[in-house]
Parts: C-alpha cells; structure tokens; sequence
C-alpha cells in the first residue's frame, strides 16, 4: 500500500446547524458521529496497526481491531470510530479503560467488553491510495467492502443524503445511545488528511441544574460549576458552563452568595478542562440557584465531558425539586 502510519486523519469543523446544501462540493452527505476515538487502520494479510488521531499506536490495547485486520483478504487502509457498547449504549468511559490496557489486560478486556471499528472512509487498497477520489466514490467502495470483504469487529457507519433523516439523527435520544451528532462530507470532496473540511453537528437538549461554584468573582462569575444531587444527598459535579456573557454574568452574579466552611466543594479540585492535570481557582457559593444549560451527548456517569452553555436562571424551581441523579459510580 501507498499510505503508511502515522497519517493525520481529515477532520471536522464544529457547527451549531446542519449547513445549506451547497456548503460543500457536489451536494451533502451524513454519516453519524459515533462516541469513541478515532482510529486509521492499516491492515492486510498478515499484519495490523491501529494509529490513534494523534498517531499513536492502539494495536495492543485493542487485540480483537489487530487480529481482524491481520485475517483481512487483500491490504486495506480504513478510517474510523473506535466503540465499545455496553447496556444498549456506546460507552466511551469503558473504551478510555480498555484504550490503557495491554498484554493479557488487553486480551481479557477484548473478550468481555469488545471493541468495534465503526468504518465511515477506506483510503488505500491494493488498487491504489483512494484520496483523491470523490467521497460518493470512496462511499460506494466501502459498501461494496462490506458486502463482500469486511465483517465484525467492522461495522458500516450509517450514511444518508437524506436531511430530513440526518435531522432525526440529532434528536438527543439518539444521544442516549452514544450517538453524539452528525458529520456532514461533500459528496465531491477529497480526503484532505489533517485538514478541517468535513462539518460536525452535535446533538444537544436542555438541562436544569445548581450553581455550586463559580470561576472569577462570584458577583460576575466567568463561568458556573454546576452539580446535581444524588439519591444519598451528595451533591455531585456534572459540568462546567462555557464563559458566560456580560448579561449573564450580572443575571447570575445578581443571585449567588459566598459558601460557607460547609459547603460540600470546599475543599474539592476540578480538572480545567478534560485529559489536562490543571485545576480551576474556583469559588463555591451557597448551592440554591437552579440555571438552566444545553450540552451535547457526551455523557459520562452523569458528568458532561465538554463544556455546556448556559440559557438562562430557572427561579420557578429550587434544588430540591430536581430529580435526584441515579446510583451510579463517581471519580472524587
């Protein structure tokens, strides 16, 4: 094969909308976006290597990905999401446990919660690298591959043309499954590795929580961490707003007040962002303002992994009148 790792993989812009249809070359498709890592497989007879986004080596941590590869019939080069599903869902914090895993971790892991390679791109084959193919044609190929050629752990991402369906994609049950949102590729278009041309649209709902700290001052907070109690009565983080606007800042502000030597985060570090070891310079306040915030379906044990946006303060409901969040397990 032409193509060799490491290979930086075409990505996506975010947007807040699906685009009009003459975004991108020669008309739309949509394929689903998938929570997982992404992943380019390099494989043919005899010999695998799954490269990480950022190039790095993902081979032994997912031995079942490795071994299909290896028993594949002629070269392949596929883009993907690597997934692991547990109850009905995609379950991004088992893929972060098996993703550290190796040796017989790894192989014990593979048998009791495996992996799947969502494919949505092939980019070389014996033919040829396929780059400068137009999407529609790299598409048809991939069909044909998995009519044919390619099996479990592989899985087809699921594409359409049709908006009115990729608009349903981004309903937030869809979310609940592990379905973050939409990626949106011109039907014309080349694969451009590490270049931002393709689109992505997140799927989002609403959510009511408390304001139980705050970055900045608390008079005009520069952003709201805000938690949810549990059935035990502990109230537990579940997010981080997004840098809140002027207005927002005095609405909020305007509500909050200090928290005492009591309060449940006094002494408690949050990450600033996630995968970084940074810690936030953060303030809690007294914890009896409800706001309400819409985030995307990046949902791990009721925390949210990105940033949320707040909408606006909910002062027809106090924290006791929010459903309590479920038994599940928290990292302290």
């Amino acid at each position: 094969m032409a193509l060799i790792p490491p290979l930086q993989p075409m990505l996506a812009e975010a947007r807040a909308e699906l685009p009009p249809e003459r975004a991108l070359p020669g008309g739309l498709a949509y394929e689903q976006k998938p929570d997982g890592y992404r992943a380019v497989l390099f494989a043919g007879p005899g010999h695998a290597h799954l490269q990480s986004r950022n190039g790095a080596d993902l081979s032994g941590a997912f031995p079942e990905i490795s071994v299909a590869g290896r028993a594949l019939r002629e070269p392949l080069v596929l883009d993907g999401e690597l997934v692991v599903a547990t109850e009905g869902r995609l379950d991004f914090g088992q893929l972060q446990q098996r993703a550290r895993r190796r040796g017989a971790g790894a192989r014990q892991a593979a048998r009791t919660t495996p992996a799947h390679l969502i494919v949505f791109d092939v980019l070389d084959t014996s033919d040829g690298p396929l780059l400068d193919e137009p999407y529609q044609v790299r598409r048809a190929l991939l069909e044909e591959l998995f009519a044919h050629v390619l099996a479990a752990p592989f899985v087809l991402c699921p594409a359409t043309t049709d908006r009115a369906r990729a608009e349903d994609w981004l309903d937030p049950a869809w979310g609940a499954a592990g379905i973050e949102g939409v990626v949106v590729k011109g039907l014309s278009q080349k694969y451009q590795p590490a270049r931002r041309g393709w689109i992505k649209v997140r799927a989002r709902a609403s959510a009511e929580a408390v304001v139980a700290s705050v970055t900045g001052r608390v008079a005009a907070p520069s952003t709201l961490l805000l938690g949810r109690y549990d059935e035990a009565g502990r109230l537990r983080f579940i997010a981080r707003t997004a840098p809140l606007s002027a207005a927002a800042r005095r609405e909020v502000g305007g509500l909050l007040y200090p928290g005492g030597a009591e309060h449940p985060w006094q002494h408690r570090r949050f990450s600033a962002g996630w995968g970084t070891r940074e810690t936030l310079d953060h303030r809690p306040v007294v914890p009896d303002v409800v706001v309400e915030f819409v985030g995307d379906s990046a949902v791990d044990e009721g925390r949210y992994r990105h940033p949320v946006r707040y909408l606006r303060v909910r002062d027809d409901i106090g924290p006791e009148q929010l459903p309590p969040l479920g038994a599940v397990r928290w990292v302290v």
